[in-house]
């Protein structure tokens, strides 16, 4: 995909923070929307659905936790990149992000050429494929395909963040097999991202609570599997 393809919101209620990193990205030729708060954010996501949204956790109305769990209930946007932007403690701010669906993290300050440097490793997701699988699978009453990002429970669409869907694509394009936990971080969340087990954790529970919590099995110090 080209960079002049790409759209990328960023939100951030410090205007010097908006000046600075837009101007950089748009000088890679990225077009760039921008929004000062989450509720303005919301709107223009639901507008021109961006590739990649760059959100800052502390903004006053709406902070960026709620920002990104309210976009990711927006049809069409779970396939978008959320990343925070923050400056907050890196323990709260990695876990509260990625619980309500974020991608990844940058801590502040970053220098701009650094952050470019982490968008287009963000964005190079966009191409490439986490895993080899068939498109559409059927277990039961699930079915879930992954052209389109989209899953169905029953006949009843469910929405995913990004990293939920990626996993449970993931666990069963092989029913019944364990995946190992950093064979799961490094397909679902690549090398480049640095996270916890903890974070897979998370997301398994989130995946419980809509899909069912008889369909994914923990093996103890092993990793994951799907049962359907």
């Amino acid at each position: 995909m080209n960079s002049k393809d790409i759209k990328i919101l960023l939100v951030d209620d410090e205007p010097d923070i908006l000046e600075i990193v837009g101007f950089n990205l748009s000088n890679e030729g990225y077009q760039v929307l921008k929004a000062e708060n989450g509720i303005e954010a919301i709107k223009k996501a639901k507008k021109h659905k961006p590739h990649l949204i760059i959100l800052d956790v502390m903004m006053p109305e709406m902070d960026g936790i709620e920002t990104c769990e309210n976009i990711r209930r927006i049809p069409g946007l779970s396939s978008t990149i959320i990343t925070f932007l923050t400056a907050r403690g890196e323990d709260y701010s990695q876990l509260a992000g990625f619980e309500a669906g974020a991608d990844d993290y940058i801590a502040k300050p970053i220098k701009p050429k650094v952050l470019v440097s982490k968008v287009k490793s963000l964005l190079r997701r966009l191409n490439t494929e986490n895993f080899e699988a068939i498109e559409i699978v059927k277990i039961g009453g699930l079915t879930i395909n992954r052209d389109e990002y989209k899953v169905l429970l029953n006949n009843k669409e469910i929405i995913l963040p990004r990293k939920e869907f990626e996993l449970l694509a993931l666990l069963t394009s092989q029913p019944g097999k364990v995946f190992k936990r950093d064979v799961i971080l490094d397909k679902v969340w690549g090398s480049e991202v640095v996270v916890g087990g903890r974070t897979i954790d998370v997301h398994i529970r989130k995946l419980r609570e809509k899909i069912g919590d008889n369909s994914f099995k923990t093996v103890k110090g092993v990793g994951y599997k799907f049962s359907g």
